[in-house]
């Protein structure tokens, strides 16, 4: 992360000297180096500060609320499964616009607090907001002087709760942000998705929903609330690249400290937003955000009870920082403006956790194993390694594979700054430290470990002795196969993400080299899914083939393929064929290792 912010100052001042370069010719050489000394200074802290929000905050709340947060996703009666905010859709509940805009008749969250949320926002320990200023279906959450579709001249509520809570975030140290869809507008003509007449009859195309609307009302959410520290753009679809870099500009001359989402389209953003409820497997270069929900659905959905306990928060925050990026979890409020009450707690509860350990999260860089490990992921800060144990081993015995750099000392974190020493022993390219047997830490225990230096790894994937070790097909070297990324819906808007390797042809092979510390028996499993029974083979060069047939499913689950032989510590190439059966349906997720006592 710290790499790309200087990438971002500098791609800044290589502009400003063009620019510079051409005033050359009207100016003295004395005058133009004063303007370009300030010019250059004013960039860095300009760029210095947009960075610092990502570089020392990775973790924020993002908040969906609206109109359909009153709906709740039961429409006449029906329950529909999906994300909320798009209730109006032809996918979901298909609201007709006036039948939706009158809606908003019976919209009146008075039980909605910003002082409340702000507060919740840092107890759970998040370091910004970002909430829903207008979504898809066209209202705005704000006092919009441009068009009267809002929440104080639209509702009978009557207020504007983006200005209560931006001054909640300022009493709170919180950076507040705008989400705002810039492309899709469903009620307002010319609008992406949206009507293609206006309520007199005329043809309404793109650029009339852009300057009657769209580029006003990021004028009026740039200026009106003080500080912004974001302005998170959404689905710009084939929105025209001139708006974008327009939009931008208005941004960066109203709030030029604040950062702009990577989805306002054509690269023009600060960063770039992975896909929704996307936490990547491996480190991810460049500034980035994961963008997650406490349960299923963005905004409220009156059945959605599925919440994450604060462990999984807790995970996927760390698996996201040990990538490299920035995790943004969602809540949405309920139509009355509360919060509801189980997400409240998981995220108090989790925010419980990062008091005790704010160096794992706040200022933490990427992991040096670029991937978790099978005990647990781990953050970095200068040449100290944060070890998250999610998984502890019965033995308690942690293994690092492939960790070059020398260790000085171990200790397992209670909370305070100083903590329990551990044994540590060096075997080779692995490093074996040893756990209490029961860490006073209930939640997830946190080792800190300090090295000679920064950290170095080998980056060959280490079979653990004590824990199954899960292998990615993502990670495989692939021949006579597809290797692609693939994501779904498990209900309408819930996204899943995988990479799997299919399409198989004969002789095809999906391969990972492994260090083995342990010698012996291994189980071997595969994560896959298909069609009918399938035939898997798998193979250690030049050594041992097993091979078995089992049945697919659907989804992806895991079958037992059987036991492979390592007859020594070392190097080995592992891989994994697909043999008889529906070879071309036959998706391969994973491969896992666990040893055999």
């Amino acid at each position: 992360m710290m790499d790309t912010t200087r990438r971002l100052i500098i791609a800044h001042i290589a502009l400003a000297m063009l620019v510079f370069a051409v005033m050359a010719q009207d100016a003295g050489a004395q005058k133009m180096d004063e303007m370009w000394g300030r010019q250059v200074m004013m960039l860095k802290a300009v760029d210095a500060e947009r960075g610092q929000l990502f570089e020392d905050g990775n973790y924020a709340m993002f908040i969906h609320w609206g109109l359909y947060s009153n709906i709740g996703n039961l429409y006449k009666g029906k329950s529909y499964y999906g994300i909320g905010e798009w209730i109006m859709n032809r996918n979901m509940a298909d609201i007709p616009i006036d039948e939706y805009k009158a809606l908003a008749g019976k919209f009146n969250p008075v039980k909605f607090d910003a002082d409340e949320i702000a507060k919740l926002a840092k107890d759970a320990g998040m370091k910004y907001i970002v909430i829903t200023s207008k979504h898809h279906d066209g209202l705005a959450m704000y006092h919009s002087k441009v068009n009267k579709f809002n929440i104080v001249d639209a509702t009978p509520f009557g207020r504007d709760p983006m200005k209560e809570l931006a001054k909640a975030c300022q009493k709170y140290g919180l950076g507040l942000g705008f989400y705002y869809s810039h492309n899709q507008d469903w009620t307002f003509p010319g609008g992406g998705n949206g009507p293609k007449q206006t309520a007199d009859g005329k043809d309404a195309d793109f650029k009339y929903y852009y300057e009657n609307k769209c580029r006003p009302q990021v004028e009026e959410i740039t200026t009106h609330y003080g500080p912004i520290a974001i302005v998170w753009f959404d689905t710009p679809g084939r929105i025209p690249r001139e708006y974008v870099e327009e939009l931008v500009r208005i941004v960066r001359k109203n709030q030029p400290k604040a950062l702009v989402s990577g989805r306002a389209g054509y690269g023009l953003g600060d960063y770039q937003t992975l896909g929704d409820m996307e936490v990547p497997n491996e480190n991810v270069e460049g500034i980035w955000e994961t963008v997650d929900t406490t349960n299923d659905s963005w905004a409220y959905a009156w059945y959605d009870n599925y919440w994450k306990a604060p462990k999984e928060i807790l995970h996927r925050l760390v698996s996201c920082v040990g990538r490299g990026g920035t995790y943004m979890l969602n809540i949405g409020p309920k139509g009355d403006g509360t919060v509801p009450e189980l997400a409240t707690r998981t995220l108090r509860k989790a925010g419980e956790w990062i008091r005790r350990y704010p160096q794992v999260v706040y200022g933490a860089d990427a992991s040096p194993w670029k991937h978790a490990l099978p005990w647990g992921d781990v953050t970095v800060k200068n040449n100290t390694l944060f070890l998250c144990v999610f998984n502890e081993p019965k033995s308690g015995e942690l293994y690092l594979p492939g960790l070059k750099t020398k260790v000085k000392s171990a200790c397992l974190l209670d909370g305070k700054k100083r903590g329990t020493k551990l044994k540590v022993r060096t075997m080779g390219n692995w490093t074996k430290i040893q756990l209490p047997p029961r860490p006073a830490e209930k939640l997830i225990p946190v080792v800190q470990v300090e090295l000679d230096e920064s950290p170095e790894v080998d980056s060959c994937w280490g079979i653990d002795p004590a824990l199954e070790t899960t292998i990615l097909a993502q990670f495989a070297e692939v021949t006579g196969a597809k290797q692609e990324t693939k994501k779904w819906m498990e209900k309408f808007g819930e996204w899943k993400h995988l990479v799997r390797v299919w399409q198989w042809a004969e002789g095809g092979k999906a391969s990972w080299e492994v260090d083995v510390l342990k010698s012996g028996y291994y189980n071997v499993d595969l994560t896959y899914n298909g069609e009918g029974r399938i035939v898997w083979g798998v193979d250690v060069a030049g050594g041992q083939h097993i091979q078995n047939q089992q049945n697919s499913s659907h989804n992806y689950q895991k079958f037992p393929i059987g036991w492979i032989n390592f007859p020594e510590p070392g190097r080995y190439t592992v891989s994994v064929s697909c043999i008889e059966g529906n070879l071309a349906q036959a998706s391969l997720k994973a491969i896992h290792f666990t040893f055999v006592d």
